[in-house]
């Protein structure tokens, strides 16, 4: 009796087990492709991630990557992974250089890589973006409340879709889609929610704030200065920079202005990390419209990029602006622990106006000297975190040119020998 419980109990757990991992199974609704996917890229929308098993990046995004299929399930987009070390074929096909890479295809318009924090909501919406129309039309005031509601950051073309500025507006939307979110909406609605001068008119929505935008303030021609805005603007005022959107600040031609402080592995502050965070998010929120024009702020919980633009271990917390035209960088005078709101402020009038001091550059001695820093810091990192592997990497080389100084050197001295013993017998036969 009490064998037949065990046995229908162990086989009641491996039902149950079984059901768990089949409906866990179940639940991936990501594709697992071939190189076949060549043929049928362009065919509807696919969202794709090329990855290879041995890389430890693609392993820890693949619950992320499960998550995003469910989100785009009902949806027309298909979401699916190809293992780059099998079909070796599709490496040379998308020019792939590393993994995980991840890219959306649009029936025949065209293939777009996704370059931005792999997170489930920014991989979601960079998909939805493209597989829309660059500009959608709202007429409802309602569906205005609700873009608010869902998109963190849109642009809204108020007007009819006729003349220059609609035609440069749709186009920049198709440039930009994969960054954001572009509309279109009438004059009579555009005005129960967004304050804007004559129409057309277009206006930024972000951070429950909108602005518009006033060709009258910048110094350049109307399709340049749109371009910079709608590039400049489709940014937060406070941003997380990351290896993935750092190129995209630093193509905004801006100030880029970083506060350095550093996460832990689970993405938290040290409390006075985070307390000169805020401090620096307090200036940037007061005198946005003062700054807005010629900075653009961010913060980073790593100090490698700091380091590498200074070429020296930077202290954190710290602040520092970038010039990415000139590769110059500022510091301010005080140290960060006596950084306050007013101090902060005067730093950037200062460097705005010029007035600072500049560090680094593009010149020679710069360049020379940044790539032996890095090469410094490569060596070392190489050493702490695999000794092994740099005892090798460094001993082999070091022991082969010891090999050829000995040999040499043995050389000349058995030389210098037998020359001293012919020496010495031909002065005995004279």
């Amino acid at each position: 009796m009490m064998i037949s419980n065990i046995l229908t109990t162990t086989l009641s757990v491996g039902f149950i087990v079984s059901v768990i991992l089949l409906k866990d199974v179940r639940s991936s609704r990501v594709l697992e492709l071939s190189d076949k996917f060549i043929e049928m890229k362009h065919d509807g929308h696919w969202f794709i991630m090329f990855y290879a098993p041995w890389c430890g990046h693609c392993k820890r995004l693949e619950p992320i990557w499960r998550h995003v299929a469910q989100a785009l399930h009902h949806s027309d987009i298909r979401v699916g992974k190809i293992d780059c070390t099998r079909y070796k074929r599709v490496v040379s096909e998308f020019g792939l250089s590393g993994y995980p890479t991840i890219m959306f295809f649009r029936d025949r318009e065209g293939e777009f890589k996704f370059n931005s924090e792999r997170s489930t909501e920014e991989m979601v919406h960079f998909a939805k973006r493209l597989a829309r129309p660059p500009v959608q039309e709202v007429t409802d005031s309602k569906d205005i409340e609700m873009l608010k509601q869902t998109n963190k950051n849109f642009f809204m073309f108020i007007g009819k879709s006729v003349g220059h500025t609609w035609d440069l507006f749709y186009d920049l939307a198709k440039q930009y889609q994969a960054h954001s979110y572009f509309y279109i909406t009438p004059e009579i609605t555009g005005k129960q929610h967004f304050v804007f001068g004559e129409t057309p008119a277009v206006v930024v929505y972000k951070e429950e704030q909108h602005y518009s935008f006033n060709a009258e303030e910048w110094d350049m021609d109307f399709n340049t200065s749109l371009t910079q805005w709608i590039n400049t603007e489709r940014f937060d005022t406070f941003v997380k920079v990351t290896r993935s959107n750092i190129h995209h600040m630093l193509e905004t031609n801006k100030y880029l202005v970083l506060a350095l402080v550093e996460e832990n592995k689970i993405e938290k502050l040290p409390p006075q990390h985070s307390e000169f965070l805020q401090m620096v998010e307090s200036v940037i929120v007061k005198n946005r419209e003062r700054f807005h024009r010629n900075f653009q702020f961010g913060w980073i919980g790593s100090p490698e990029f700091a380091n590498s633009i200074t070429s020296s271990d930077v202290t954190l917390p710290s602040l520092i602006i970038y010039n990415s035209s000139t590769r110059h960088h500022h510091f301010p005078e005080e140290k960060p622990h006596e950084l306050t709101p007013e101090s902060i402020t005067l730093f950037l009038e200062a460097v705005r106006n010029q007035s600072v001091k500049a560090y680094g550059g593009s010149g020679v001695f710069i360049q020379m000297y940044r790539m032996y820093y890095e090469t410094k810091k490569s060596l070392v990192n190489i050493w702490v975190n695999n000794p092994a592997v740099a005892s090798v990497l460094f001993g082999l080389p070091i022991g082969f040119l010891l090999l050829i100084c000995y040999s040499t050197c043995c050389t000349d001295i058995m030389d210098a020998s037998d020359d001293d013993e012919d020496d010495v017998h031909h002065e005995k036969k004279e």
